[in-house]
């Protein structure tokens, strides 16, 4: 079996709905490791909601974060990392934007300095901030660098509205929806994706795309899936991606990466 280039999204996709690695997909992922293949996190995610997940599989891998608008090598600084920040003054337009329509919040993230607009517990779980070092207050005064990345919670009835309003600023940013049960927007700089990440890192371990696998089930995961030669949807991905996917797996709740790895790459026949 030649080797493959492996990416895996985290939420909905690697992770079951208690954001845990279930024990059959781990297995299978270390084993396919193990018989040479390359696993990769691709994720919207930032390092620091990430990392812990890339150490738990043991990988020494380049990672894919907040949508390809951060590539970059936990273990390895010397790595050609790339940050693709918003820029500044685009950023505070889109925040004054979302002041005005009256959002919940809305929280900036410059890699893994985070600033929020309001203190907000459920926010703060959310975006899993809490063990973080974290700027609360007016967003307009204390965001003074370019930020990698702008979630903004809204209120549910206002999600397309806002996207309205965002396409507005569409040859500057992209954004993005996550999956319930957060109503939440994710905005990057325009042409960030996760394709993008994906292409950097196969190109550095010379993995032509019919040989790469990668899954996700969320509209972050439509170019990644595209760009791979071997896309896989898992059984919950929204239906626009499972029409797009060369494959659909089982869902995240039952080993769906696992699943399609055995039977793809024949991983534990050749284990035994």
């Amino acid at each position: 079996m030649e080797q493959h280039l492996i990416a895996l999204d985290l939420d909905g996709t690697l992770l079951t709905d208690e954001k845990v690695i279930s024990e059959k997909t781990k297995n299978t992922v270390l084993q396919a490791m193990k018989q040479g293949h390359i696993v990769v996190i691709a994720t919207g995610r930032p390092h620091r909601a990430s990392i812990d997940y890339y150490h738990e599989l043991g990988l020494d891998t380049p990672m894919v974060n907040f949508n390809g608008a951060l590539i970059h090598h936990p273990k390895d600084h010397r790595w050609d990392a790339i940050h693709s920040p918003l820029g500044i003054r685009t950023a505070h337009k889109i925040i004054h934007t979302c002041q005005e329509l009256g959002v919940k919040n809305i929280l900036a993230e410059v890699k893994d300095d985070v600033y929020l607009d309001q203190y907000d517990e459920e926010i703060m779980s959310i975006f899993q901030t809490k063990n973080d070092p974290i700027t609360v207050g007016r967003l307009q005064s204390n965001l003074k660098e370019d930020p990698t990345s702008i979630l903004i919670h809204p209120e549910e009835e206002k999600i397309q509205r806002l996207r309205d309003e965002l396409d507005d600023h569409a040859s500057l940013i992209d954004h993005r929806k996550w999956g319930a049960p957060w109503h939440v927007i994710e905005i990057v700089r325009a042409g960030m994706n996760k394709a993008v990440g994906l292409d950097k890192i196969a190109r550095y371990f010379h993995v032509p795309n019919d040989r790469i696998i990668a899954f996700g089930d969320e509209d972050n995961d439509f170019e990644m899936i595209d760009y791979a030669g071997v896309g896989v949807a898992m059984g919950n991905a929204i239906n626009e991606l499972k029409d797009l996917a060369n494959h659909v797996t089982h869902t995240n709740e039952e080993d769906g990466i696992g699943e399609f790895l055995d039977d793809y790459l024949k991983i534990n026949k050749r284990a035994i």
